[in-house]
């Protein structure tokens, strides 16, 4: 290598660093004309090109640094750096696809750590924009339409296929997710409807069939506690709605119904080997509290204006070790 383009290399970086970047440009062509295999001072000049946002150019330098680099048998590092920055130089124009191309082949040539976390931000990015783009709600709502058709019906599958087609192409809507709720737990997938049920209650709190829905489902799942808890959020938002009322008199049945024909012994035997049941049990403070409430029925309702309170209390109720009248 010519040690005059070795110079006229350095003194281009020197101009580099002070954005004199016309200079710089001019410095690299200089020490490239001095040797033709010298590919990093093609690889500078496209960064220069990069800089000023000149694409076009940074990636003719680029692919004319690969292909001399590969023909002299290059660090395959430098060729995948002369890739990576074709890829970049894409993802800058927002030309997702080829920049995932380049990153690619980068990758292919030697896998630096950098170049592969800007692919995966890149296919992150580029699945964003797909998701974004597929938003449509007037579709969604031609969706929702034939999956109410297909509830109706009793085909549940198919209600759950297009209440998800229609969940794509609105994902803010709340009431989609509640449909697709009611699917899943016709289909006896709990666990779906509950994480459905879920989002519905973060995209709009005050929507009540959310509660409705997850308290239905959390009883399917004998979560006797978490469903009445779910019911009772359901009365907050409106006190006489029935089917809220319905599903907490329900829980209270099926709680009371876990544990027939089953002595006081063989309850608490059961009830005391959940761990979390024995730490409920250890607390000095929830002791005192049961002792009130078996003295004093009525200060139960006192101690429920606690969340931690009344949450150990439904998981005792759960275990059977007390009732509620």
């Amino acid at each position: 290598m010519a040690e005059e383009a070795v110079k006229l290399k350095e003194a281009g970086n020197v101009e580099y660093k002070k954005k004199n970047l016309d200079k710089a440009i001019e410095l690299y062509t200089q020490a490239f004309e001095k040797d033709n295999t010298f590919i990093s001072a093609l690889t500078n000049r496209a960064a220069a090109h990069f800089e000023k946002g000149d694409y076009n150019a940074c990636r003719e330098d680029c692919l004319k640094a690969v292909d001399i680099g590969r023909q002299n048998r290059a660090d395959f590092k430098m060729i995948a750096k002369a890739l990576a920055r074709i890829a970049t130089s894409y993802s800058k124009e927002g030309d997702l696809k080829n920049a995932i191309v380049y990153y690619d082949k980068s990758l292919a040539e030697h896998r630096l750590p950098d170049t592969l976390k800007k692919r995966q931000e890149t296919e992150k990015r580029r699945k964003e924009e797909e998701r974004l783009a597929y938003i449509d709600p007037a579709k969604a709502e031609e969706e929702k339409a034939k999956g109410n058709k297909c509830f109706g019906e009793g085909d549940y599958p198919s209600a759950r296929k297009h209440y998800t087609e229609a969940i794509k192409r609105n994902p803010s809507d709340c009431k989609l997710y509640s449909n697709r709720a009611a699917c899943y737990t016709k289909l006896a997938e709990f666990r779906l409807g509950l994480d459905d049920c879920e989002e519905c209650i973060r995209l709009d709190p005050k929507f009540i069939k959310g509660y409705l829905r997850k308290g239905t489902i959390l009883l399917g799942l004998h979560d006797y506690s978490k469903a009445i808890s779910a019911f009772e959020q359901a009365l907050q938002l409106d006190s006489n709605n029935k089917e809220a009322r319905d599903g907490i008199y329900k829980c209270m049945n099926s709680q009371t119904s876990s544990t027939e024909g089953m002595t006081d012994e063989e309850i608490k035997s059961r009830a005391m080997a959940n761990p979390q049941v024995q730490k409920i049990m250890e607390d000095p403070a929830m002791r005192l509290i049961l002792e009130q409430m078996t003295s004093n029925p009525g200060a139960v309702k006192e101690h429920l204006r606690n969340p931690q309170v009344a949450a150990n209390i439904r998981v005792l109720m759960d275990a059977g070790l007390i009732r509620l009248q």
